[in-house]
């Protein structure tokens, strides 16, 4: 039995393509030419290209010894947050805007919650000189308004969505009804594992580069090519399917993963989707949802902009309900305070969304011989504000 997506698009119960008929054409055109697309030589050549020499790959792969002391492990840290633009994101867009132009689109869309995605897409639409519209809950883009000037100086047009509670499901739903207006020439870069297939595999396979270093960075540092444990944080889930993705299958390795407690899982002001969704549809995906029992969604809750999502990729869902995957709910408070540990011990200031992850190392008892290695998908230059307005949360690191 494999984790990864069969050749309908599932991960076991969960995945497939729920779209609407006006897009039904342009989705499986999707599904038949992504795959030979990029597998193509033509095509890796041109995206390893761009990785190594625009985005700067391969990240780091860090031993963080104060951290590792403090845990009782040996924490590698894998640097995403040092790629171009700042997160894991850019891997991905790179990828999909080179599909893009070898399927003939002249238009790009895309959606964001915290900016990462929404600036790493306007980047690749700089760099390939093609228009692009990025849509944006209207309260992301006041909690995250240094990524919006970002993206404004790199020539998108961001648009502010005021429907729902103003964050990345509404922003998606938008992009979404662009779709349906322009599915011939447009092409919509999903920012992580999440939609109708192929977004889901694509997204990962393109991220899989997170993992195929890891494993080359192991070897060189241990002499072997797998930790014992992998943790990551997951919203979507486009940063976590990239750390895992060449280990999905590898039972000799611990899969951990954190999302967006919110207030707590049980309150009802929440992002922990796994812990409180059931089986539903959304955004073209059949996966765990937050919903009502009458099926109206619930609104996502969480301080930070990048894990506020209703729903899970169904990878993810997949995983968490075969027990392949452990699956820690982190409140607000919690990220906050293991941002603040890790800017303190490491020097290393990370996005609200990787503090989830580093969250998550206190529900864990280690052995003192467990090699760890968690990836920090962003810098936290983004979420200062944040940081400082919440430094309350911060504990022993709150006071200066």
């Amino acid at each position: 039995m494999s984790y990864l997506v069969d050749e309908k698009g599932f991960y076991g119960e969960f995945g497939g393509a729920y779209v609407p008929e006006i897009l039904y054409a342009t989705v499986k055109k999707l599904q038949e030419e992504y795959l030979p697309i990029i597998e193509s030589k033509e095509f890796q050549e041109e995206y390893m290209s761009l990785l190594r020499d625009y985005v700067g790959r391969p990240s780091p792969l860090y031993f963080a010894r104060r951290m590792s002391e403090r845990y009782g492990c040996q924490l590698y840290l894998k640097r995403e947050d040092l790629n171009h633009t700042g997160a894991h994101k850019i891997n991905n867009t790179i990828g999909q805007i080179l599909l893009a132009k070898k399927m003939g689109k002249k238009r790009i869309i895309a959606e964001t919650g915290a900016g990462q995605h929404g600036v790493a897409t306007a980047t690749v639409c700089a760099l390939m000189d093609m228009p692009c519209v990025v849509y944006q809950g209207a309260l992301d883009v006041e909690r995250q308004h240094v990524n919006v000037e970002r993206m404004k100086m790199l020539g998108a047009e961001v648009r502010p969505v005021k429907t729902g509670n103003w964050t990345l499901k509404d922003a998606t739903n938008e992009a979404i009804r662009d779709w349906c207006c322009h599915p011939q020439d447009t092409f919509y870069i999903i920012g992580s594992t999440v939609g109708p297939h192929p977004y889901p595999d694509m997204v990962a396979r393109l991220q899989s580069i997170i993992s195929a270093e890891i494993k080359e960075q192991l070897q060189e540092k241990i002499g072997r090519d797998y930790p014992d444990v992998l943790m990551a944080c997951v919203g979507g889930g486009s940063n976590a399917a990239g750390t895992i993705y060449h280990y999905i299958d590898d039972e000799r390795v611990k899969i951990i993963l954190a999302e967006a407690g919110g207030q707590g899982a049980d309150t009802g002001h929440t992002a922990a989707t796994i812990h409180a969704g059931r089986l539903g549809i959304l955004h073209g995906s059949k996966t765990l949802v937050m919903q009502t029992p009458d099926g109206q969604i619930i609104e996502a809750e969480s301080i930070s902009a990048g894990l506020d999502y209703p729903g899970i990729g169904p990878m993810h869902a997949n995983l968490a309900t075969q027990h392949r995957a452990t699956v820690y709910s982190i409140n607000d408070d919690e990220a906050i305070k293991a941002a603040y540990e890790l800017t303190r011990m490491e020097g290393i200031i990370p996005a609200l969304e990787s503090a989830h992850a580093i969250a998550a190392l206190q529900k864990i008892q280690f052995k003192p011989d467990d090699v760890v290695v968690l990836t920090v998908s962003g810098r936290g230059d983004k979420d200062v504000e944040t940081y400082l307005n919440n430094k309350q949360m911060a504990g022993e690191y709150g006071n200066f």
